[in-house]
């Protein structure tokens, strides 16, 4: 018999940037779990996309439009889910953006403004917006994506350094805020995996820097940091909350 501590089956899940990478293998996990699954993109096609392979599969999805740097996008997605089967119980925050800048660039203001827009104020929008229904649900569950570029920074690239470092704190604070009515908020810090950000980086120098840098010398894929998110989002993970977990293959165990 089904283990119900274990099963997120008929709840509905948000997950932000769902049509590539570790949003789609996390809307895809979720889906072959039983959620009803929200997925979402500024890439309206990839998304629709991402919700044709879901019913493929037999699982259920829908897919929204959704430009998290846009507050008034987010106000009216969100409700648009919640209504979707009136309720809504688990927000994956995913969506982001890399831009690198120097800080003496003439550039740094422009994308020091839309990197924590988009990685940072977006997370806190999208969950205000989903605490009517998070509050309603049987267990409430937020992770917000960040990034170990949030625990130990890579030169020329503060921006996002700075935007996945606020994503651990707003997780922090919040988990503290919202414990008292059972919602769980937990952040997951992806290291370097398979995804559209790294694409343009050579094999060669991704098999050098994971020989270097990791303890399983690789790059993880995407559905190693899905299975991640989608294990704190069960009913039997009531007790974790205000954690950040690097999901890295032991890149930040390393002291050289």
């Amino acid at each position: 018999m089904t283990n119900p501590l274990r099963s997120i089956r008929g709840s509905v899940v948000l997950v932000t940037g769902a049509a590539s990478g570790m949003g789609r293998a996390t809307a895809r996990l979720f889906a072959e779990e039983g959620a009803h699954v929200a997925v979402t993109d500024v890439n309206a096609e990839g998304a629709e996309a991402v919700v044709g392979e879901i019913l493929a599969a037999g699982g259920s999805a829908r897919a929204w439009a959704l430009d998290v740097g846009d507050a008034a996008s987010i106000a009216e997605v969100v409700a648009a889910i919640g209504t979707w089967h009136d309720r809504l119980d688990v927000v994956v925050n995913n969506a982001g953006i890399s831009n690198w800048a120097a800080i003496d660039g003439d550039e740094y203001d422009a994308v020091w403004e839309r990197v924590m827009r988009v990685n940072a104020t977006a997370q806190q929008r999208v969950i205000h917006a989903a605490l009517p229904w998070l509050k309603q649900a049987p267990y409430g569950r937020i992770v917000n994506i960040a990034s170990t570029e949030a625990l130990g920074a890579t030169s020329g690239n503060s921006a996002y350094a700075a935007s996945k470092a606020a994503v651990t704190g707003l997780t922090r604070a919040l988990a503290l805020e919202l414990g008292k009515i059972g919602i769980t908020v937990n952040c997951v810090c992806p290291g370097p995996i398979e995804t559209g950000m790294t694409a343009k980086v050579p094999d060669a120098d991704k098999a050098t820097y994971a020989h270097r840098r990791t303890a399983l010398r690789r790059y993880g894929q995407p559905e190693e940091v899905a299975h991640v998110t989608y294990s704190l989002c069960l009913p039997g993970a009531s007790y974790i909350t205000g954690v950040t977990i690097p999901v890295d293959g032991g890149l930040m165990a390393r002291n050289a």
